[in-house]
């Protein structure tokens, strides 16, 4: 039996307010997270997402009290990232509501802590939230993706596609996959990123960065995507979330 697509919208936010831009810049304001997180829940979202895009790069901690009040309204998985620095971070956001916790840069200064949150709380707590780019040239990798940090303004010179394989062996429960070039571009998802990373591991991947379309979704569940994340088109009014489910159903693909 396959296993249902989940279809998650996206909550950038910043200083308490959902944020969305291109490529992580020139953000605009997009609404408050917990009416937005409530709207999605109503619309049919599989689970929403609530990235506190500012934790690493101004090094402070994800807004608890926004975590709490969302937690509150809604009925579906939330998943929450930025700023996790280690498991009692990890424990902090659970308590708070969260059901799931995304981790990024602190993995990569330290892969081991993937292993120390699925030990504690089991892998299905943990994402690995990767935010890749392509690279030529004397900076290509050998996949020619490579990992960033800090909102994709620093390059790591780590292969994504390898980081994805040593991540899933530590025991990460998912990866969200997030394409720097694509990300609010609504040029559609990078499906040879998805592809590449598909093929080396087995773990729920999810698809983010670039999606403008309903199709949009559909390329990426073909591209072997287990669930597909969006921002800008949800939040802007671009498509609703139904609208993503009834498309993906009338291409055949089977949606929760």
């Amino acid at each position: 039996m396959a296993v249902a697509l989940r279809v998650i919208p996206c909550l950038d936010v910043d200083a308490g307010r959902v944020v969305k831009g291109v490529n992580f810049e020139n953000l605009r304001d997009a609404g408050d997270p917990v009416e937005l997180a409530r709207r999605y829940d109503l619309e049919g979202a599989d689970e929403v997402t609530f990235l506190d895009v500012s934790a690493s790069s101004a090094n402070r901690e994800t807004t608890f009290d926004v975590v709490r009040r969302t937690a509150e309204e809604i009925f579906v998985p939330l998943t929450v990232g930025g700023g996790v620095r280690s498991t009692d971070d990890v424990d902090r956001l659970l308590r708070a509501g969260a059901d799931k916790v995304g981790v990024n840069t602190a993995a990569i200064a330290r892969p081991v802590l993937i292993a120390e949150i699925a030990s504690r709380f089991g892998s299905q707590v943990l994402v690995l939230s990767v935010d890749a780019r392509r690279v030529t040239g004397e900076t290509r990798t050998d996949s020619g993706f490579e990992v960033t940090t800090h909102g994709g303004r620093r390059g790591t010179g780590i292969d994504a596609v390898q980081w994805a394989v040593q991540a899933a062996a530590l025991g990460a429960g998912e990866i969200l996959l997030n394409s720097m070039d694509a990300d609010g571009t609504k040029d559609g998802f990078d499906l040879e990123m998805l592809r590449a990373v598909r093929n080396e591991v087995r773990i729920p991947l999810i698809a983010s960065g670039g999606a403008g379309t309903p199709a949009h979704f559909v390329d990426a569940a073909m591209a072997g995507a287990d669930a597909v994340l969006a921002a800008s088109v949800f939040h802007f009014g671009a498509m609703t979330v139904g609208q993503v489910k009834d498309t993906l159903r009338e291409a055949g693909v089977v949606v929760r």
